[in-house]
């Protein structure tokens, strides 16, 4: 396979989102990334949303371009041979992502012992060992409470894995942070990360944390406003409902150059007194300024409008569902050449997309097919274990190893 990272080799032992993304991630950019899980599928093998035959698109997605093999991980051979594929040699191998750390065999401390310039890193819910996922850290760090419907009590725990996503891509920065380090020292090393300290570390990057400490203040919902500057949904005249922002000055003067509105904002700038130049000023008038646009969108049809604010610069869309979307939005289709249909064995053919990356100097690699379960054990166990054919025939006999069903 080609591509930038193209000759590293990758251990993956995971499940769920942020760490087999960060393998894919990984993939798509030229890595041999060898996932490892237990016979029969780990614990996101049948991860909804799944097809009318119970096979997971969400687990087809997240291991586009990996090399998958099958190990009975209870039994001391099975683990032993994945000790065995993580730690063995090659100075682009010795690379290990998981978030399944198992004190004993599957850590940092023994597995080091077999390989000095080990390279691994470890995900974990918490910084106390909790487990933790989206759905509980989003919670603790107080977005529900100002995601939802202006005024409203109850808080909205929204459907992007956002901390988990974030994650992934730290991961993967940080995996290859301490890759190069080794490059330049010879020297391996742990990377932690808790998906916690993710959340934890945005909020305050964010400035949420400064403006509860410094200011005081406990952020409220905004229903689809955009908080600190001019954002918002209308309904237009064909049922239709659109998002337009006015977030930097740019922006403002476009939307309000394609409305038609300019005179009226000026008149309610005088009758408030204030400079709705200022971001800020937007925000604190947003009731009054969204009832000026609101009669320009109830009067016309999106396609009334839609060549005029994009020929205008307007920043704005269309509401869809993830339904149209896929149907409608081009760049969710082969017309982006991040995408390619492509078939997936056992689920059927679909757009499947590459890695988002452009890299000048480096070939793009092509969207690839998740792996069959156990697709590559056979050539794992030859080409990075290094057994030979009749040790292999055994491994599978005894059940240690399974290829693919069927």
């Amino acid at each position: 396979m080609t591509g930038i990272l193209s000759g590293m080799r990758v251990v993956e032992g995971s499940a769920f989102v942020a760490v087999p993304l960060a393998g894919m991630t990984l993939a798509q950019m030229g890595a041999d990334v060898i996932r490892f899980d237990r016979i029969g599928g780990g614990l996101d093998f049948q991860r909804w949303p799944v097809t009318d035959q119970g096979r997971s698109l969400f687990w087809a997605g997240m291991n586009k371009g990996k090399r998958s093999i099958a190990v009975d991980l209870k039994s001391e051979r099975g683990r032993e041979l994945i000790s065995e594929i993580v730690t063995a040699p090659g100075a682009d191998a010795g690379l290990f992502l998981t978030n399944l750390r198992v004190r004993g065999w599957m850590d940092y401390e023994t597995l080091s012992q077999r390989r000095r310039d080990l390279v691994m890193l470890s995900l974990a819910g918490d910084r106390r060992g909790r487990p933790q996922v989206d759905y509980t850290v989003n919670p603790q760090v107080g977005f529900p409470a100002a995601t939802g419907p202006e005024g409203a009590p109850e808080p909205v725990a929204h459907v992007l894995p956002a901390w988990d996503c974030i994650a992934g891509n730290l991961a993967v920065a940080g995996l290859l942070a301490a890759e190069r380090k080794r490059l330049r020292t010879g020297e391996g090393q742990e990377v932690t990360v808790t998906l916690k300290d993710v959340a934890a570390a945005m909020v305050g990057h964010l400035g949420i944390i400064g403006e509860a400490q410094v200011n005081g203040v406990d952020r409220p919902k905004g229903g689809n406003a955009l908080y600190g500057a001019y954002g918002q949904d209308f309904v237009c005249a064909d049922g239709e409902r659109v998002m337009v922002i006015g977030l930097t000055d740019r922006q403002w003067r476009n939307l309000l150059q394609a409305t038609g509105t300019a005179g009226a904002m000026a008149e309610l700038e005088r009758s408030l007194g204030t400079d709705l130049r200022q971001e800020g000023n937007r925000w604190r008038a947003r009731h009054a300024i969204t009832d000026l646009l609101r009669p320009f969108f109830e009067t016309r049809r999106v396609e009334e409008f839609a060549d005029a604010f994009d020929a205008a610069g307007v920043t704005w869309s269309v509401f869809r569902t993830f339904a149209q979307a896929a149907r409608e939005d081009p760049d969710l289709t082969p017309d982006n050449p991040l995408f390619q249909e492509l078939e997936q064995p056992g689920i059927g053919r679909y757009a499947m997309p590459g890695s988002p990356l452009g890299f000048s100097g480096s070939a793009t690699v092509p969207p690839q097919p998740a792996h069959e379960l156990g697709q590559h054990t056979e050539e794992i166990l030859a080409d990075v274990a290094g057994l030979g054919s009749g040790e292999i025939g055994r491994l599978f006999d005894a059940g240690v190893v399974a290829g693919p069903k069927g």
